[in-house]
C-alpha cells in the first residue's frame, strides 16, 4: 500500500507570539505549525453479481427484413436465457439499432446502399454466478452472435466502502504521528479531515464473443476479484515534543 506524505511547517519563531509595538494594533496570532498526510487502503471483495450483454445481430437487403429476422432470433435468445438463468434473472433491453449497409465504390463514386444491419442487445443481471456459463451457451446456440461484455459487481457495497475509508484514515493517521515523532513533535488536534468516495466499478472480462456452437461442457469464466479503494487526507496541528 503506498501512502503519500506532504509537510508544511511554520518557521520556528512562530511558537512564540510575537509582541506589538506601542500604538500599534495587536499582531495576528502566528498561524499553527501542521502536517498534511494522505491514507489509502484498497478492500478486495469476491464479487456476487454479474452482467452480461447478450446481442443479436442481422442483415437483409432490406430494413424490415433484417429488423423481422432479429425479432424471431432476439425472441428464442431470451427465452432461452430466462430458461438457463431461472427465476432470479433479470433481463434489460440496453441497445437496438437499425443502420444501412453501404457498398464504396474503387473509383471513389457515391456509395449506395447494398442492405440493413439490425442489432439489438439485452443486459441480463444474475446473483447465480455458477449460471454464468449455462448463460452464455444457452444464448449462443439459440442465436446470439455478439455478447459484448461480462462485468461483475457487488449487490452491497457499503460494507467494504466502510472498510476501506476506516482503514485509509487510520493509515494517514498513523502517518502523521510517525511524521510528527521523526521531527520532534507531537500531534495536538486534527484541523481538516477530506476523503474521496471510494469506488468499486463492475469488472470487465472480455468485450467480445463470437458465435458458439453447441457445447459438451458449459463456458467457463472467472470472477476474481473487486477492489474497493479510499484516500483520506487528514491536516493535523502540531506542537514542541514535551520534554
Amino acid at each position: 500500500m503506498k501512502l503519500l506524505a506532504a509537510i508544511a511547517l511554520t518557521a520556528a519563531s512562530s511558537w512564540a507570539i510575537a509582541q506589538p509595538s506601542p500604538g500599534l494594533p495587536p499582531a495576528a496570532p502566528p498561524r499553527p505549525a501542521t502536517i498534511q498526510v494522505t491514507g489509502q487502503a484498497k478492500v478486495s471483495e469476491t464479487p456476487d453479481r454479474v452482467y452480461i450483454d447478450i446481442g443479436v445481430t442481422t442483415q437483409a437487403p432490406k430494413s424490415q427484413e433484417a429488423a423481422a429476422q432479429n425479432a424471431r432470433r432476439v425472441s428464442a435468445v431470451i427465452a432461452a436465457v430466462k430458461h438457463a438463468a431461472g427465476a432470479g434473472a433479470q433481463l434489460t433491453t440496453t441497445e437496438y439499432s437499425v443502420s444501412p449497409t453501404y457498398n464504396y465504390p474503387r473509383d471513389g463514386g457515391t456509395p449506395t446502399v447494398v442492405g440493413y444491419t439490425v442489432s439489438n442487445v439485452v443486459q441480463v443481471r444474475l446473483d447465480d454466478l455458477r449460471k454464468i456459463g449455462p448463460v452464455i451457451d444457452a444464448a449462443t446456440q439459440a442465436g446470439s452472435n455478439n455478447v459484448q461484455d461480462i462485468r461483475f459487481a457487488l449487490r452491497d457495497e457499503q460494507a467494504p466502502r466502510t472498510e476501506a475509508l476506516r482503514e485509509a484514515a487510520l493509515n494517514a493517521q498513523r502517518d502523521a504521528q510517525a511524521l510528527a515523532a521523526a521531527l520532534d513533535l507531537r500531534v495536538t488536534r486534527v484541523l481538516t479531515v477530506g476523503e474521496e468516495s471510494p469506488e468499486s466499478r463492475p469488472v470487465p472480462v472480455f468485450a467480445q464473443l463470437a458465435a458458439v456452437t453447441a457445447r459438451k461442457a458449459a463456458t467457463p469464466v472467472e470472477a476474481g476479484t473487486i477492489d474497493v479503494n479510499a484516500t483520506v487526507t487528514l491536516t493535523v496541528e502540531v506542537a514542541p515534543a514535551k520534554r
